[in-house]
């Protein structure tokens, strides 16, 4: 979600919008459609967030977006989540830091199917090992081909690089890996 604020708008009417955004944030969570909000790093003047919602179809999902006062200024990118065989679940927690991670996996050509199934069962294996670290809260597939999502924690982005190293897919895998901060109408920092 970007937002930009046209030029001349007061500073008390972006302060109403944002506590009516606030205010609407947390009616969107108790309704179960707001799920998490995150900031990732910004540069001066920027205004974007990142978040998790549930909504019944797309449809609704833009029902959901459309009805939060920053829309007049806002922008979208909506990016469908589908279940990820290897995703534990987790729920939010107090701790280090979170990071969100986009992986495409492409195998190389000519890889023997033993050696993919193999590869496969031990990142399985490995998932569930970061998750009872707590390491691994969520993970998601993307549309596309080989395209997974994954929420993280770690103590910081060196911690963070060495536990993507220590999967058995890293050398198949290009990922962007996005520190994220917490976000003041967020509803995971009331999950302890």
């Amino acid at each position: 979600m970007t937002t930009r604020v046209p030029d001349g708008t007061p500073d008390q009417a972006v302060a109403d919008v944002r506590a009516r955004e606030a205010a609407h944030s947390s009616e969107l969570a108790a309704q179960g459609h707001l799920l998490r909000l995150w900031r990732p790093p910004l540069r001066a003047g920027e205004w974007r967030s990142l978040g998790l919602f549930a909504a019944a179809d797309d449809a609704r999902l833009e029902e959901v977006l459309a009805s939060m006062p920053l829309r007049v200024w806002r922008t979208d990118d909506v990016e469908p989540l589908f279940a990820h065989q290897n995703d534990p679940g987790l729920p939010a927690r107090a701790g280090a830091g979170e990071f969100l991670t986009a992986f495409t996996t492409v195998v190389p050509e000519g890889t023997p199917a033993a050696t993919v199934e193999d590869t496969e069962a031990r990142e399985a294996a490995r998932a569930r090992e970061l998750a009872a670290q707590g390491h691994l809260l969520r993970l998601w597939r993307l549309a596309g081909e080989g395209r997974s999502l994954g929420l993280w924690r770690a103590q910081d982005a060196t911690e963070m690089r060495a536990i993507l190293k220590s999967l058995p897919l890293d050398a198949w895998m290009t990922v962007q890996t996005t520190p994220l901060t917490p976000h003041p109408s967020d509803p995971g920092l009331a999950v302890s």
